[in-house]
């Protein structure tokens, strides 16, 4: 498969804005400036260190019907970068509509404008050219398999990079459905959709890290706690660097109120909960579309797991 090559000195991620014309959950009146601006200034730093600006999905919090207002600003916004410079964006699952990526997605529109370019289906994406050697970049985008490893060519690339969008059982989410383990030629793999930052881990070869987005959507203790930020991806880095991106303090976007009891972060189990509201709305033939959705979000080896995947197959008739 034949790639583009772009030379840069790094990636500059972006996990997750969520844009939205109207304000999620309990998100107070500017939402849609005040993410606009975080994302205007992310785009600015990746400018002046010479980096690739990629949004790990979920640049849209609703998957259709924005407003022209905001198509217009993210067409000026994104449309005037070329080259390095130039946005790549994943496809998460707040892009698609019913789990499916249709011409009619706002996410659509921005490709077929040629203001950003969409990662959407699953394999090499761009080779990054850097000063200590070639970068592959690759990516799973919401819905398709994680990669099992990556084969070099004997003249490959230096460093193999893969960009996700699900559910991995990183610290603090031990529950999810996809394992963390060595992938064979793939040297990092760097996740969005699971808003809360997570340690990173190492696996044999490859290193799994999952930066946190930069839009705080939950009113709870945890998003009054955290600094939304960046991520930086350099060549031969163990780490990846964390950029602060400008933001408001929690009292100017949150109501002023008491929290709720056990408020639980975007990217847990209310992600779960949500999946299975919106599968709800599309009925599939013989259970298909809820064991795809099972396979994504649920492990088998957790009691509560095991005793839905058992529940699933027993009204399914599926082994």
């Amino acid at each position: 498969m034949s790639v583009e090559t772009i030379r840069a000195n790094g990636l500059f991620l972006v996990a997750d804005p969520h844009l939205a014309d109207l304000p999620p959950g309990q998100r107070l009146d500017g939402y849609l400036e005040q993410i606009m601006s975080k994302l205007g200034a992310c785009l600015d730093r990746a400018r002046d260190l010479g980096m690739v600006p990629v949004v790990l999905g979920d640049l849209f919090h609703r998957p259709r019907d924005n407003s022209n207002k905001m198509l217009v600003e993210l067409i000026r916004l994104f449309g005037s970068r070329t080259g390095s410079d130039r946005v790549w964006a994943l496809v998460g699952n707040h892009d698609k509509y019913q789990s499916r990526f249709t011409e009619d997605l706002t996410i659509a529109v921005l490709e077929a404008a040629g203001a950003l370019r969409l990662m959407k289906e699953e394999g090499p994406q761009f080779i990054l050219e850097t000063d200590t050697g070639a970068v592959l970049v690759g990516a799973s985008p919401d819905g398709s398999p994680l990669p099992r490893g990556y084969e070099r060519a004997p003249d490959g690339p230096s460093a193999v990079v893969w960009l996700t969008h699900h559910n991995i059982r990183f610290p603090e989410f031990e529950d999810l459905a996809y394992a963390i383990r060595e992938l064979p030629g793939i040297d990092w793999l760097i996740n969005g959709h699971i808003h809360r930052p997570q340690p990173t881990v190492r696996a044999g070869q490859t290193t799994w890290a999952n930066p946190g987005n930069i839009t705080r959507l939950t009113f709870s203790r945890r998003s009054l706690e955290r600094q939304p930020a960046a991520a930086i991806w350099t060549p031969g880095c163990q780490e990846l660097e964390s950029w602060p991106v400008p933001f408001l303090p929690f009292d100017q976007v949150f109501p002023d109120q008491d929290f709720p009891p056990q408020a639980q972060e975007a990217g847990g189990q209310s992600d779960f909960i949500s999946g299975l509201e919106r599968l709800a709305w599309k009925r599939t033939r013989e259970g298909m579309g809820l064991r795809q959705f099972l396979q994504e979000n649920l492990s088998r080896e957790t009691p509560e797991g095991a005793l839905i995947w058992e529940l699933y197959e027993e009204v399914t008739l599926d082994p």
